[in-house]
């Protein structure tokens, strides 16, 4: 089976149409590892449109922020300005459907957690201490994760001092062998990269070779620029589109 893996999408309908339209006729259903919503100025598009799809979606904490489900003084204030925005905008359906999301699943080999497996809607994992934590908390070989909005395979290493964790950055495309030791592994963000890098991010993970094919993709960042401003949003979350910061 080949996976379309993506998260973050973040209401960026243009970024999430270049990866479908990249990956179009390459893939057999879609993972979504959380967060369709927060930041973007199409959150109903971007939740009418993975439903064209066959796939299984998660909840992330802006998809429960627009719910009401976190307190959003944790939030910064940009991010609380989106998602009060966001909460006037969901039409019932799209809101119905991010009630319906789990916050963590497993599929045969792989744990899918929006954050974490330790926390599944909001943690986290920047570094290898962090991760080394985590693998107490799935039992699966590896662990799909998002949130951080930077593409990253966290590998567990045992050697004869012990046990740590290996920092890795997938190639860009070129498909990477999982390899036997457990792994969580990140695919970014499709619709605010945070790597320096303003390509939206996803993968192609075919589970008959294990393998991990990371890609990047150029979209319209102007367009939803546009949209942001004509829909009166900060603009430090409109320029940032433009660097994937």
């Amino acid at each position: 089976m080949r996976y379309l893996v993506i998260s973050d999408i973040h209401a960026n309908l243009a970024a999430f149409e270049a990866v479908l339209a990249h990956a179009a006729g390459e893939f057999d259903f879609i993972w979504c590892l959380g967060d369709m919503v927060g930041y973007g100025p199409d959150p109903n598009e971007c939740i009418a449109r993975l439903q064209d799809f066959p796939h299984l979606c998660l909840a992330g904490n802006h998809d429960w922020a627009a719910l009401g489900r976190l307190d959003i003084q944790s939030f910064n204030t940009d991010a609380r300005v989106a998602v009060l925005w966001t909460q006037r905008e969901l039409t019932p359906a799209s809101r119905a459907y991010l009630e319906s999301l789990p916050t963590n699943l497993v599929q045969d080999s792989f744990t899918l957690a929006h954050a974490s497996p330790r926390q599944p809607v909001w943690e986290y994992v920047l570094d290898p201490l962090i991760a080394q934590r985590n693998f107490a908390y799935f039992d699966t070989p590896y662990c799909l994760i998002g949130h951080t909005h930077i593409p990253v395979i966290f590998r567990r290493i045992v050697t004869p001092s012990g046990e740590g964790c290996q920092t890795l950055l997938p190639p860009f495309r070129e498909r990477m062998p999982l390899g036997e030791a457990r792994a969580l592994v990140n695919p970014g963000s499709v619709g605010q990269p945070r790597d320096g890098d303003p390509r939206a991010s996803y993968a192609i993970l075919d589970t008959e070779t294990m393998t991990w094919d990371h890609r990047r993709i150029p979209y319209p960042v102007e367009i939803t620029q546009e949209k942001m401003r004509a829909r009166g949003m900060p603009a430090r979350l409109i320029e940032r589109l433009a660097y994937g910061r």
